[in-house]
Formats: C-alpha cells, sequence, structure tokens
C-alpha cells in the first residue's frame, strides 16, 4: 500500500508545474473509467438539474458555498495567456450565473489538483478569497494569500498572508467557514517545522528533514485583521484536505493525523468558548501507511448535528460516514456506504431532518 501515498492514485497531475489543460484532460480521461456515487444516509432525496459553468475553456479547480441569503458563489482557476493564472468567481441568483469576475491573476500561483483555492461568504455579506501562491524555487514552497471584498466582490482589499511564519515551507488545505458574527475562521496546514520546500511532494513520504506538518487555525476580520492564532495539532498527514464546519456550539474540524507509528486516521477538534479542545479520532480505524494517501475527510453540520464522510483502507478501501449529535463531542459507530471498489475524494451535506447527502468516486 506505499503507492496510494501518491498523488498521481487517481491518475492526476501531482505539480504545480503541469498544465491546466493538461489536469482537463487527464481528469475526462480518468472519469470516464469512474462513476460518481450519490448515497443519501437514512433517507433518499432528488438531484437538481445540470446548470452550465460560466468557467471558460481549460478551467478547473472548481469550489463551491453558498450566502446567508442563499446564493450560490462558484470560483475556479483559469489560464490567461501563455503563463498567468487567474482566480475567478461568479455568483449563482434568480436562475442564472452572473459574469464572472477576476479576484487574482498571475504567474506564480501555486496548481495543484489536491490543493485550490475558495471564495465564502461571511454572515454579513463581505466575501472572503483564498489562494496559493508560490514563496521560492522550491516545488512545495508556497503560501496562504486571502483578500476580502464588501462590494460583492466588485473589488477586493489588497491581499496579506494567512500564514505569518516567513518559512518558505507547505502552508496550503485551507477551510474557511463563517463566523456567526461576521468575519471567517481559516483552518489549514502548516508546513514551518519542515525543512525547506521539498517534503517529498503531494506523495508525502515520510521524513521530511526533521520536521512535521501542523494544523493551525486563525480569525479573519473583514478587514483582514488576524485574531485568535491558534496552533491545533503539531503531526498531521502532510497534503489530506482538511474540512471545517460550524455547530451551534462553535467550530469543528476534521482532518487525517498521523501517529508516530504512521497511524493516519481521522482527527477532529472543536472549539468550545475561546479554546479548542486536545486532538481526537473520529474512528479507530488503524490505517497505517508510510506515505500521505492525498485523501482527506469532510464534515457538515445543522444546529449540533455533525455528519463527517472518509475514505480509509484500513482493512480495506472503504467510505465511511459518521454522525455526532452532541457537536462533535462524540461520534457514533461509522456506516460504510461505497459499493466496494472506492478510491474516496468524498463530500458530505447534512440535510433538515438529520441525514446526510454524501458523494465519493468508485471504480464501475
Amino acid at each position: 500500500m506505499e503507492e496510494t501515498g501518491s498523488s498521481e492514485f487517481l491518475g492526476v497531475p501531482r505539480s504545480s508545474s503541469e498544465s491546466l489543460g493538461g489536469y482537463n484532460r487527464v481528469m475526462a480521461l480518468r472519469l470516464s473509467l469512474v462513476a460518481l456515487f450519490v448515497a443519501t444516509v437514512a433517507f433518499g432525496q432528488a438531484g437538481p438539474g445540470a446548470v452550465p459553468s460560466p468557467a471558460g475553456v481549460d478551467a478547473a479547480q472548481p469550489f463551491l458555498s453558498t450566502t446567508a441569503d442563499g446564493r450560490v458563489l462558484l470560483s475556479w482557476l483559469e489560464p490567461v495567456g501563455e503563463k498567468q493564472v487567474a482566480l475567478k468567481f461568479a455568483t449563482f441568483d434568480g436562475g442564472r450565473w452572473s459574469a464572472p469576475r477576476t479576484i487574482a491573476s498571475r504567474a506564480d500561483l501555486f496548481v495543484n489538483w489536491a490543493d485550490f483555492p475558495s471564495v465564502v461568504a461571511d454572515a454579513k455579506g463581505t466575501l472572503f478569497a483564498h489562494w496559493l501562491q508560490k514563496s521560492s524555487a522550491g516545488t512545495y514552497s508556497y503560501d496562504v494569500h486571502v483578500t476580502s471584498s464588501s462590494d460583492g466582490g466588485k473589488s477586493w482589499r489588497a491581499d496579506r498572508l494567512l500564514n505569518t511564519d516567513g518559512k518558505q515551507a507547505e502552508h496550503g488545505f485551507v477551510s474557511i467557514v463563517p463566523l456567526p458574527k461576521g468575519g471567517v475562521g481559516a483552518l489549514w496546514l502548516d508546513g514551518r517545522a519542515m525543512a525547506g520546500g521539498e517534503h517529498g511532494g503531494h506523495g508525502g513520504h515520510a521524513g521530511h528533514g526533521g520536521g512535521e506538518m501542523m494544523l493551525r487555525y486563525a480569525n479573519l476580520d473583514a478587514g483582514l485583521n488576524v485574531s485568535g492564532e491558534s496552533q491545533l495539532d503539531t503531526r498531521v498527514c502532510e497534503c489530506c484536505a482538511t474540512s471545517m464546519t460550524m455547530t451551534a456550539v462553535g467550530p469543528v474540524a476534521v482532518y487525517r493525523d498521523r501517529s508516530a507509528e504512521e497511524i493516519r486516521d481521522i482527527g477532529v477538534v472543536r472549539r468550545t468558548g475561546a479554546k479548542w479542545t486536545a486532538p481526537a479520532l473520529v474512528h479507530r480505524d488503524g490505517w497505517k501507511i508510510k506515505g500521505c494517501p492525498v485523501n482527506g475527510p469532510q464534515l457538515d453540520a445543522r444546529g449540533n448535528g455533525v455528519a463527517v464522510a472518509w475514505f480509509t483502507a484500513a482493512a480495506s478501501p472503504r467510505v465511511n460516514v459518521a454522525f455526532s449529535r452532541d457537536a462533535g463531542a462524540t461520534f457514533g459507530t461509522p456506516v460504510r456506504i461505497d459499493s466496494g471498489n472506492p478510491a474516496g475524494r468524498v463530500d458530505v451535506l447534512m440535510l433538515a431532518n438529520g441525514s446526510a447527502l454524501v458523494t465519493w468516486i468508485e471504480s464501475a
């Protein structure tokens, strides 16, 4: 199972040096061989009809979010000329997409299939965007840049760094959620303790020069002021996506943990009041793997109900879902929902009746 740690697990590019166009072609080829399975745990729901995307040719790395008033935000990366890549977004409202707007366009964006930008709106309607930007010539040396807009995306503030350590290392896999009183909370993987920007890549093999990847969190207000920065876990899997959601109690975050014995099960932390809890496991799968599988968990919440979905290959490849009724303090026994040959790449949405809609990729 060591090779499962490669970012080429699904046949997609592992390097930012590969073109967006190349990414699209590889994904189109791969997706012709797989089926996307959608399961509603405990309750069936009909899906919406297809809506054409406003993105241009060779666009990639899409990200969807919703605003407090029900509009949908779509962000993506799109080539501009021969060298630059633009972060763009559009809003779906009243049955149609707005004209795309550009947030940033640069030649030094870090473009990677697994680690991508996002745009979200806070409770007051302020938009927040993040992207990844190279900090040196090292392949995996990049920072998280953030910006905000108070006029619906017509103009954006001068961007700033979310990570302020000044180290030329990996900083990414960001999750951003709106805070109840405005502003957002940001969660990210932070490689400041790792030596240089070459940690073995997004195949993530052990032995990265002595340091560890950590999990960090900070608050951002509309003016991009940072507060409440916290170190949540000192040793986590190097390149699995993180996920965070807001419960009635406060934010809850999940990620792939990494023990000294190379057990990479799903970790969970949550904030109650002003403090974050110590890391715990959603479930003790016991997946021992010497490389990062580039296959992170996802979670969602309604009130104090939380659902988390994840991929594991501890005994055999499978997609699990577990529920919490106490805002992530405890989780029930996982439910396996795949059909026997999943590749993972999960997402999850809590429904109004307390069940969950889950998606993943599985060989057909």
